[in-house]
Formats: C-alpha cells, sequence, structure tokens
C-alpha cells in the first residue's frame, strides 16, 4: 500500500479541496474531466471511438452497458469473465488477497438487476482510502485511532492501510453475529462501521447490556439509513451525528460533514442531476479520479434528496437531505383513473414510521394489488394501524388500496437490507 499517496491524498482532501465558492468548484471539475477523457481516449479502446468529441455529447452508460463493454472499456486489459471468476471464488471462499493481474478485483451485489464486478489498481486504492479518511476521521486526536468495519466482502482497502496510527478491523457479518461481537468488544473500536441493518442489533446488544464499546463516531454505510433508525442509534450509543457514507461499486460519492450534513464528494466526481420533482433526482456521475475502469456519464438508480440551504461547513459541494432509496423501489399502484401511481420509498415508509412499537421492518410489493409487511411485532393493533395509515395514504395520492399481508421480520446478511422493495416480475 502506498501510503506516502495515502497522505498526500488525505492532506489535500481534508485542508485544501474545500471548495467554498460553487464557480471554482465548477473549474476544476472541467479540468479534471478533461484530463480524465484524455487519457481514456489512449487506453481505453471503447472510448476511442469517441475522440473528438465534447463531455456533453459522450453517451450515458449504466451497469449493463459497463459489463457488455467490459473487456474494451477498462484501460488494464482484463477480461470480465476472469475477472469475474476471481470475485466470485473470493466470495465464496472469503479470501479476499488475491489479485488479477496486480489489480484488486470485487463483485458488486446486484441490487440493480444487474451482477456487476469493478477493478481498481494499487493506486486507486490508496487515493481511495485518503480521501475516505479525511472526510471521515474526526479532527483532533487521530493517533490511536481503530476502526472496525462491518462488511460483507473485505477486499484489502482496509486492513492494507494499518499503521501504528490507524488500525483497521473486517467483521465479516456472513459469520456469526455472536463471534462478531465477541471479536467487537475485544478489539474496542473508536469508530464503529456498519450497514443499519448490523448497527441496529449491535445497538439491541448494547442495550441489554451485552456489548460494552464506546466509539467516538459511528458511520453507517452500504444501506439506506432512515429517521427512525438514525435516532435509535443516536439513543442507544449516545451520539450526537450519525455520519453517513455514500458509497457503491461506482465510488466514493458522498459523506456527512461535521456538522451533520450529507455532502456529494464533487470534488471527486461529476454529479448531473436528473430531477425527478422539485428536490428529488438521480444522479449521473463521472469519476476523474478512477482510471482502470471508466465511470463516466454513468447513470445511477438511486434517489437522492436535495437540500438547497448553506451549511455550516461552508463547502459549495451539493448538500443532500437523504438517500431515500432506488428507483427500482418505487411503488406502483392502480390508480383511481385507471392511471399507474407511482409511490415514492419515503412515502411507504411513513406508513410504519407512524406506527409505535415498531423497530424492524421491510414493506415488500409484489404487484400493484399486494403488499406485504415483515414487522418485528405484528400484532392485531399493528396491523390495523399500518392499514388505516395505508388508506389515508391511497385516499391523498388516488389509488386504489392493495391487498395486505403482514410477516414476521427476520435479519438476512447475506444482502443489502431494504426497507422498501419492489419486486419485478
Amino acid at each position: 500500500m502506498n501510503k506516502g499517496l495515502i497522505l498526500k491524498t488525505f492532506i489535500r482532501a481534508r485542508y485544501f479541496h474545500k471548495f467554498k465558492s460553487r464557480r471554482r468548484l465548477e473549474k476544476y471539475q472541467q479540468k479534471q474531466t478533461k484530463k480524465q477523457l484524455d487519457f481514456f481516449e489512449h487506453h481505453s479502446p471503447y472510448f476511442q471511438k469517441f475522440s473528438g468529441k465534447t463531455f456533453e455529447e459522450l453517451p450515458y452508460m449504466n451497469k449493463k452497458v459497463m459489463m457488455d463493454n467490459f473487456d474494451r472499456m477498462n484501460t488494464a486489459g482484463i477480461s470480465k469473465d476472469d475477472a469475474l471468476k476471481l470475485a466470485i471464488n473470493s466470495e465464496k471462499s472469503r479470501d479476499f488477497s488475491e489479485k488479477l493481474n496486480g489489480y484488486s478485483v470485487g463483485l458488486s451485489s446486484g441490487t440493480s438487476g444487474h451482477r456487476g464486478v469493478f477493478v481498481l489498481s494499487d493506486i486507486e486504492i490508496a487515493t481511495w482510502v485518503g480521501g475516505m479518511m479525511a472526510k471521515m476521521l474526526p479532527k483532533g486526536k487521530i493517533f490511536g485511532t481503530k476502526v472496525a468495519f462491518f462488511l460483507r466482502a473485505d477486499n484489502n482497502l482496509y486492513e492494507s492501510s494499518n499503521s501504528k496510527i490507524l488500525k483497521f478491523e473486517f467483521f465479516d457479518i456472513l459469520k456469526p453475529m455472536e463471534q462478531n461481537i465477541i471479536k467487537l468488544q475485544e478489539f474496542q473500536p473508536t469508530i464503529l462501521v456498519a450497514p443499519p441493518s448490523v448497527l441496529l442489533i449491535l445497538a439491541e446488544t448494547a442495550k441489554v447490556k451485552k456489548l460494552s464499546i464506546n466509539p467516538v463516531r459511528i458511520i453507517s454505510v452500504a444501506e439506506v439509513l432512515t429517521e427512525k433508525d438514525e435516532q435509535y442509534l443516536k439513543r442507544v450509543f449516545k451520539q450526537k451525528i450519525i455520519y453517513q457514507v455514500y458509497q457503491c461499486t461506482e465510488g466514493f460519492l458522498g459523506y456527512t460533514c461535521e456538522y451533520g450534513s450529507l455532502h456529494l464528494n464533487e470534488d471527486v466526481v461529476v454529479v448531473e442531476k436528473e430531477y425527478l420533482d422539485d428536490t428529488r433526482f438521480t444522479p449521473v456521475i463521472t469519476d476523474f479520479v478512477r482510471t482502470t475502469q471508466p465511470i463516466v456519464k454513468y447513470r445511477l438508480n438511486d434517489i437522492l434528496v436535495e437540500d438547497r440551504r448553506p451549511c455550516k461547513c461552508g463547502t459549495s459541494m451539493t448538500r443532500l437531505k437523504k438517500i431515500e432509496g432506488r428507483m427500482d423501489d418505487v411503488f406502483e399502484f392502480d390508480g383511481v383513473n385507471d392511471r399507474t401511481i407511482k409511490v415514492f420509498p419515503d412515502f411507504i415508509s411513513r406508513v410504519v414510521l407512524y406506527v409505535p412499537k415498531i423497530k424492524n421492518y421491510r414493506v415488500v410489493q409484489e404487484s400493484s394489488k399486494k403488499v406485504i409487511f415483515y414487522l418485528d411485532n405484528i400484532d392485531i393493533e399493528n396491523q390495523r394501524l399500518i392499514k388505516e395509515e395505508l388508506k389515508t395514504l391511497a385516499k391523498r395520492m388516488r389509488f386504489k388500496m392493495p391487498a395486505t399481508t403482514f410477516k414476521k421480520y427476520e435479519s438476512d446478511f447475506s444482502k443489502k437490507m431494504k426497507r422498501v422493495e419492489r419486486i419485478k416480475k
């Protein structure tokens, strides 16, 4: 691991790339994007055919386009078949140390309906680690920081950067949680990083005095953090802020600042906003740091909610109210006027959030006429209250009331938790 590059990136991101002026930020983005596209024209066979095109003239891509053109798109000469084979073997063996031609390979979760693979160079990993540390480590005392990562896969991004200053420890969430809790108790992290589904179990364990840790910072990753879960975690772990990292296969896209606001990392990605309404948008990203696997005008399926108020931290980088979910999970109901009515995940979540005594839940739409509520408390009164809330929403948004089924909620760490999910058939 290039620790010199980690330090250089850390200093640049932490102390120099504040970008309090939007004009300066956009000028910097234009310069870096041009440099990146020039590189791809010379090193990516896929992008050579777009030589002479402006950024605006380039086509959009998504995971399917990337996977269909993987062999010609990446700049390392790596084949998709070889990359997938290594990534799948690593997932099965839980050994993520092997590289392919000197590159680290990982498998994406496939929540968008297409299985994906990503490739990173050591330089890109070092840059990622430096940027992540700059934005997520508390100010002041860094020496002696112990970071516990609860993730589904460890691809050497973390422990390879261990030093006297920082110690990273990977916790495999596919292992029994009892083992991880014992290991976590012994490790005593100062920073705890985990998906909300894992954080909630750790909070429950701490609440009944079977886990005693005192992290100075908790960081939510990989899954959507709902407002209700956030407030619960704050109470149990005595935190003023639950920090978030907006991270996916396509890059490190966002972070929570010291004032508790979620910002897009527009110092490393250009974000084009395709608005769904006044504040909701889906992002189209162009990463001008990664060079092995081009991310250019890449349309994500996420629903982000913009907050146009200035943040006290002073940055001009886009502020988000929240990450709401994915476009795949916008519910579709039959409207009273024979139209299809689309309902954003936040409205579905609130059907449950307004009902007391429910901590864990999932809402799954199997068709326009059927919705399943998975609840940790499925007593008759909760069922009645949820039906009433759903009827109120149906009346307000003018869609026909679907049939509702109630089932017991159970955790499944083999896949990302989705509070709201639409199953496409």
